[in-house]
């Protein structure tokens, strides 16, 4: 067998392997990656999930818009203060950040993107377990205020996710 014979099949059996694990591993490519969210005055999000450490370090990056009803929810493995900033986020948004229950315990309000280094970073005065980023503008004009309920429920793959790493 020729060595250029040899490294081809090696790297197509490292391409099919990776392509498995990225299967197994990653959820980008779940139908459920999207929940709704229901803010305390009824009004329905559609916020695509950030679970992994990967996902929440993108987080919406890059994005060129984002609509009223939609945002992501960052699920994060147990309470604490989570810091967030907007490198390379092209729009601006409110971050909101919920307790283990669901509670409102902090929010930014029209945090603009970051257009130079160094950006500033956002951080809760308590614990968070979920962060609710939406469109600017949205928490005034859906009037969030600190400990009202956020209300939504996680998919099992997420629960199981948490559950294994928390």
């Amino acid at each position: 067998m020729k060595i250029s014979d040899l490294f081809t099949r090696t790297l197509l059996i490292a391409s099919l392997g990776l392509a498995l694990i990225t299967q197994v591993f990653c959820q980008s490519n779940r139908p459920d990656r999207f929940i709704k969210v229901y803010l305390p005055g009824g009004k329905e999000i559609t916020a695509e999930l950030a679970v992994t450490p990967a996902e929440r370090a993108r987080g919406l990056m890059l994005r060129e818009k984002l609509e009223a009803d939609q945002g992501m929810l960052f699920v994060f493995e147990e309470e604490d203060l989570y810091s967030f900033w907007m490198k390379n986020t092209l729009i601006p948004l409110d971050i909101i950040w919920l307790n283990s229950h669901q509670q409102i315990v902090h929010i930014e309000k029209n945090v603009p993107p970051c257009l130079r280094e160094p950006c500033p970073s956002y951080t809760p005065r308590q614990p968070a377990l979920y962060v609710l980023e939406l469109k600017a503008g949205e928490a005034e004009a859906n009037n969030l205020q600190l400990y009202q309920r956020v209300s939504f429920i996680l998919p099992e793959w997420v629960k199981k996710k948490i559950s294994r790493r928390g």
